[in-house]
């Protein structure tokens, strides 16, 4: 029965496994073939005639290398930032006593309900009387800070004794030091999923850096990917296809360095 029970929980495993990756196999099937194919076979998975002229033409139409390091320059820096202020931020809500402490938390909370979209117009005309549009300050600093991240740090430091604490206050270490250098590290699954959580939300943004970019200085690859539609006549799906393929590579390749520390932060370990 044991044995039979694995076996079920593997099949199933298997299934849930296969059901995520097929539109990833479909996309990179149908980025290499030819337009003429796609049109005669629609539905055939397997290219009959395998070309890799889509990735030709998506390199060719659009700086990728450029856009992508604007790219993931862009959401690592979102990301390490938010760890950076989550931590105090966390901290205080979680082990400091002060008065006010609990409606500082509903508002951290209240933060969670508030989209992005609903403030955008105030912020871009910030940024807009700054001169800050099309820099790399615009596409970071509105997100440096994460009621999100502020909610997970907590979340996990009410779980740590506060003797450890005391005791590191009784050896001299400043409470810059309990924040990063021993709370940090023992939080370490928890910042790793926060920082993949962050990296991959604003590595796929498409709305902010399409408000606050109006040339290619700091345009983001999936900008750039969403203007191979309107390039020629018609979607040429293949070249789509293979541009996505180009602009979810770096994220899968992420997810799968990481991927321990994602599952203890799951296990809660």
């Amino acid at each position: 029965m044991k044995r039979a029970l694995q076996w079920t929980a593997i099949l199933l495993a298997l299934g849930i496994a296969t059901l995520w990756l097929a539109p990833y196999a479909w996309m990179l099937a149908t980025s290499l073939k030819s337009l003429k194919e796609i049109a005669a076979h629609p539905t055939s998975f397997v290219p009959r005639e395998p070309t890799l002229r889509a990735y030709a033409e998506v390199f060719a139409a659009i700086p990728v290398a450029r856009e992508l390091l604007i790219t993931v320059v862009m959401a690592s820096l979102i990301a390490l930032l938010q760890i950076a202020l989550a931590l105090p931020a966390g901290y205080a809500l979680a082990k400091l006593h002060f008065v006010g402490k609990r409606t500082a938390f509903v508002l951290v909370l209240a933060c969670l309900l508030v989209p992005s979209q609903v403030t955008f117009v105030p912020v871009f005309l910030l940024f807009a009387k700054t001169g800050a549009v099309n820099t790399m300050v615009a596409l970071v600093t509105p997100f440096a800070v994460s009621a999100l991240g502020t909610f997970l740090v907590r979340q996990a430091l009410m779980s740590v004794p506060d003797e450890l604490i005391e005791a590191a206050r009784m050896d001299g270490a400043s409470e810059v030091t309990v924040v990063y250098r021993i709370l940090g590290p023992l939080l370490r699954p928890t910042l790793v999923s926060l920082f993949l959580v962050s990296f991959v939300f604003h590595y796929n943004d498409y709305f902010w850096p399409l408000v606050m970019t109006t040339d290619e200085s700091v345009r983001t690859l999936p900008l750039g990917i969403a203007l191979l539609r309107e390039q020629g006549t018609g979607v040429r799906w293949h070249i789509v296809m293979a541009g996505n393929v180009l602009l979810s590579a770096p994220v899968l390749v992420l997810f799968a360095l990481v991927q321990r520390q994602l599952v203890r932060a799951v296990a809660g370990k």
